[in-house]
């Protein structure tokens, strides 16, 4: 079928092509264009921002170390090392909740629990019941270790009234040494550099007003668009945790706070978390916020987050489901209007984000089409603008891809200097045109998810669904039938049998390959 545009003739699908091209030109169609200009040009900003920051601190330790400070991955001032000032050090108390055994957990436990943070530590490993095949992992790693570590694994039981991980979260607390000043919370995915503790400490210890410290993963995207989803998704929120300091952003999977908090109840931290908590982060920041207490990211606060290698969409999509989720999770009407202002305005910019990508794309395929049939832009009556447009949507993309690269590398190299000991980082496997396939795709699909979280008010997380009512937990179901068997980033086996070891793999994974990091022996309860 023939369409007549002008004096010329062209079939349905140039009809369709020059008729968009020339909408997408309009004052809404510019409006939307320019817009999303700006969006990649605001996460072009800052992520140079949070690259100043980073590499602030990269400068910081050259120079320490140029001074003669081999340590300097443990603490600026080499005199902090000092016998004197290390047997002065308060007792942190290390909380994993765990759950599931996959391929990046021994090296990301091992980083843990060998940390040289010089005062007394001890680690809490939190399993669900001895059917988790974690149970069996850390029992072997305790065991590798227990000449040089204080550590111990807890069975916590079945949650009831708020997710499992809280439920964790929170036996541990109660199992914590009496002396213990600081309790540090780690997701059994963060890979520590050995001197992270001892940093964390070392700013609760200059500021006792701090609330709580968090950092922020430098994901290790595993080749699969699944996998640079994760990583895209993450990288927009980096910039909120390279602040070098205060900040209103909170990530549960590393988070320092006052022991003397959970131990009487304070601001209602144990109540908001244990009576309906679904999010630990996003309840935590709600308090926070509520009470107008600090939360702050040091600068060296990023650590490494390799992501599994058979990482597929399926699991992606898992993921993005679980992080839409906590926004309808609240616990006071202020912390839902907040919520609601960050679903409307994320799910505003996503989409701001991708359309003018779809525009670009018909405005470049409309101009294809009339080159090879041989038209100029004046006989099909064709603006040019919708050419000038994609340009210039091209050049923005390529500044925020740029961006992107530039605070990756800072990161990966501040990574490589607070982990000497370490295989280095390198950039040398990121995809960059999967990046940018990636932004596209979590762009696209967040609102979706977002909406779809928002109406049905129900979540599988780890086998576990957990059903919401005005903000909170109300009904928790079981079933391992229905669940995945394997987490979404980790990759991690949920489910094995009742005091039964892993397999032949994991029995080769943990022979003695380790490289012991010494410490000092565990101190006496």
């Amino acid at each position: 079928m023939d369409v007549f545009i002008g004096m010329w003739s062209f079939d349905s699908m140039d009809a369709f092509l020059f008729n968009a091209s020339r909408a997408f030109c309009s004052p809404i169609g510019l409006f939307i264009q320019i817009q999303g200009f700006f969006i990649c040009l605001a996460l072009a900003l800052g992520w140079a921002l949070a690259s100043f920051v980073r590499s602030k601190e990269i400068r910081r330790l050259k120079e320490s170390i140029k001074s003669g400070n081999e340590f300097a991955f443990l603490c600026y001032d080499i005199n902090d090392l000092e016998h004197s000032n290390q047997v002065n050090l308060p007792r942190v108390s290390v909380v994993m909740p765990l759950k599931g055994f996959g391929e990046h957990n021994l090296h990301n436990w091992r980083s843990q629990i060998t940390s040289l943070y010089g005062g007394p530590l001890e680690f809490l490993f939190v399993v669900e019941s001895t059917e988790d095949p974690a149970y069996h992992a850390v029992s072997r790693l305790i065991k590798e270790f227990e000449d040089d570590v204080e550590a111990q694994i807890v069975v916590a039981g079945l949650s009831t009234t708020c997710s499992q991980k809280i439920h964790n979260q929170l036996v541990g607390v109660d199992k914590m040494h009496k002396d213990t000043k600081y309790v540090l919370f780690l997701d059994d995915d963060v890979r520590l550099h050995p001197g992270s503790i001892g940093a964390l400490t070392a700013e609760m210890e200059k500021n006792p007003d701090i609330f709580i410290q968090t950092g922020y993963p430098l994901d290790l995207p595993s080749g699969s668009l699944g996998s640079y989803c994760i990583y895209e998704y993450h990288m927009p929120c980096s910039m909120g945790f390279a602040t070098g300091g205060k900040t209103f952003f909170l990530w549960g999977g590393c988070m320092m706070m006052h022991a003397d908090d959970f131990r009487t109840d304070r601001h209602g931290v144990v109540s908001g978390l244990r009576d309906g908590g679904y999010s630990d982060d996003m309840t935590l920041a709600a308090i926070a916020g509520a009470h107008k207490r600090l939360i702050t990211s040091p600068p060296v606060a990023v650590f490494p987050h390799p992501l599994a290698s058979d990482l597929n969409f399926g699991r992606y999509w898992n993921y993005l489901r679980k992080q839409t989720f906590v926004l309808e999770s609240y616990t006071t009407r202020v912390n839902w209007v907040m919520n609601r202002a960050l679903f409307s305005t994320h799910c505003y910019l996503s989409w701001g984000f991708v359309a003018p990508y779809f525009m670009s794309g018909i405005h470049v395929a409309a101009a294809l089409r009339l080159y090879f049939k041989g038209y100029s832009f004046g006989e099909a009556a064709l603006p040019c603008t919708g050419l000038l447009l994609a340009g210039c949507l091209a050049i923005c993309t390529v500044i925020e891809l740029l961006s992107m690269w530039n605070l990756t590398r800072i990161e990966v190299q501040l990574c490589n200097l607070l982990s000497p000991e370490a295989p280095p980082l390198s950039l040398a496997s990121y995809n960059w045109c999967l990046v940018f396939i990636a932004m596209l795709v979590d762009n696209f699909l967040y609102p979706v998810s977002a909406m779809r979280s928002h109406f049905s008010q129900s979540i599988n997380w780890s086998g576990i669904r957990y059903h919401l009512k005005d903000g909170k937990i109300n009904k928790i179901e079981r079933s391992k039938e229905k669940g995945p068997k394997f987490t979404d980033l980790g990759g991690k086996h949920l489910y094995g049998k009742k005091g039964a070891p892993n397999n032949g793999s994991f029995l080769r994974s943990l022979s003695r390959t380790f490289v012991h990091w010494r410490q000092p022996k565990k101190y006496d309860v």
